[in-house]
């Protein structure tokens, strides 16, 4: 049987993760479309689940673990108008509740992958979806803003500008127990995440302006002040991006596919943004699979709106579900006895504590 191809452009996190995932599947081929050929450089961490991890290690095999930290234990903080609330936790013995890895590290050990499979890669610059007709699909993995999508989305989607920035950067310590924790304080959440014995990360959603000068000294203080240390800490790669919440209502048209941030960018205080196109890359890859393996054209078949069925509903939930919880946590001084309420049944309330902890790993079984 002649093999159908598939392109992927793109070569971030979801693009390269595509581009392994498809390529196991029998009668497929699949190339990676990128700009050119550049060495990557993304100094920011991702979270992925344990089940995301297990499916990451379905698609490479062998690897090096050690660029994946695990996480065995969580904890949510919460800054009331008089104290510091620590109203949740999860906490596992054997198994792991999350991964923490670096990006640049991940994205050179996937291409690496990809060259090492022998996997074609065209370096070329896609402005037009006409420039992709000899592939039987079409999956566009661009980022948020690609003017390429225009073509392809024919119905409003579900658009919100935060009004606010997220600060990334990289903490080198001498410290004993770093776990990692989310604060949800007065000026924004903030989170920190150990990709290693002596290194984490932090994620802080601010508004815009909030920090004019003096990043830096802002940043080490208040992390000092959370970790109640006064020992120096080291903080480097400091970055900073706008915070929209953008979920795509429609998700193809005719063999082209929206996959990654194009499809849904979320807030990151709950760190599922990557969670969920992990997830639909895993659900692509067993919709094309069933076609495939009855001998049905890809291009002429329901597999997209198959595809479309499979990941709406659980993409658009949870996007509305963290922006929500966002909204929550924001400070709101007549709501703040409610609030403490509320938190004080979560932390006692085990079902609540098992339902959210399957959500995080697994998604929303719908």
């Amino acid at each position: 049987m002649k093999k159908q191809k598939i392109c992927i452009v793109g070569d971030g996190l979801s693009g390269l993760m595509s581009t392994l995932a498809l390529n196991n599947l029998p009668n497929i081929e699949v190339h990676l479309i990128t700009k050119k050929n550049k060495r990557i450089n993304d100094k920011r961490t991702t979270a992925i689940s344990a089940s995301n991890f297990y499916f990451y290690q379905d698609i490479m095999g062998k690897f090096d673990k050690k660029l994946f930290w695990p996480s065995k234990k969580i904890s949510l903080f919460y800054e009331g108008s008089d104290r510091k609330i620590n109203f949740l936790n999860f906490s596992e013995v054997k198994n792991n509740l999350m991964y923490v890895f670096e990006n640049d590290k991940v994205k050179n050990i996937l291409l690496k992958e990809i060259k090492n499979k022998k996997i074609k890669i065209i370096y070329k610059k896609i402005t037009k979806l006409s420039d992709l007709d000899i592939y039987d699909l079409k999956i566009l993995c661009l980022g948020k803003s690609s003017k390429i999508y225009q073509n392809i989305i024919n119905r409003r989607s579900i658009d919100k500008d935060y009004k606010e920035i997220a600060l990334t950067g990289y903490v080198k310590h001498n410290l004993k127990d770093i776990s990692t924790s989310q604060f949800f304080l007065k000026e924004g959440p903030l989170a920190i995440l150990p990709f290693s014995k002596k290194n984490f990360s932090f994620v802080w959603s601010v508004k815009k302006g909030f920090i004019k000068k003096n990043i830096k000294y802002i940043i080490t203080s208040k992390i000092c002040e959370l970790l109640k240390v006064n020992k120096k800490i080291k903080i480097t790669n400091i970055q900073s991006y706008p915070l929209t919440l953008n979920l795509k209502r429609n998700y193809y048209k005719d063999d082209a596919l929206i996959l990654g941030e194009g499809l849904h960018t979320i807030h990151p205080v709950a760190g599922q943004g990557f969670n969920l196109v992990m997830r639909d890359i895993k659900n692509l890859k067993k919709v094309l699979k069933y076609y495939t393996d009855l001998g049905i054209s890809i291009k002429s078949s329901s597999a997209l709106e198959d595809f479309l069925n499979n990941r709406k509903s659980e993409n658009i939930i949870t996007g509305l579900g963290i922006d929500l919880t966002h909204n929550f946590f924001k400070q709101n001084k007549l709501l703040e006895p409610l609030k403490k309420v509320i938190l004080k049944n979560i932390s006692t309330n085990n079902v609540l504590k098992k339902i959210s902890q399957f959500i995080s790993n697994q998604g929303l079984s719908i």
